[in-house]
């Protein structure tokens, strides 16, 4: 399994709106005009937060027409269904199941 890099883990994770967003996903694969609407916030926004959770690891994004699907990355996923939803980076701990939403 890849090892995270704790800095660019935390980086990805310290921000509210990426918090959220891995929320959504872990549910189920969404795209960027679904995480947009349920958050409130512009597709653009939204389009910055997902590179930077994608470019730490943490999510995949698959093409499908125009849309771009976002899911959690495989490793990210198998990691988390071994720790329950916690991500423990050796630094520090992020439990998605008590997170709020």
């Amino acid at each position: 399994m890849k090892k995270f890099d704790c800095i660019t883990a935390m980086k990805a994770l310290g921000e509210e709106t990426r918090l959220r967003i891995v929320r959504m996903v872990l549910t189920r694969p969404r795209s960027v005009n679904e995480i947009a609407e349920a958050l409130d916030i512009t597709q653009y926004n939204v389009s910055k937060h997902l590179r930077v959770l994608s470019e730490a690891g943490l999510l995949d994004k698959e093409k499908n027409g125009q849309q771009r699907i976002y899911a959690l990355a495989a490793e990210f996923s198998e990691h988390l269904a071994e720790k329950k939803n916690v991500l423990d980076l050796g630094c520090c701990q992020f439990d998605f199941a008590k997170l709020p939403k």
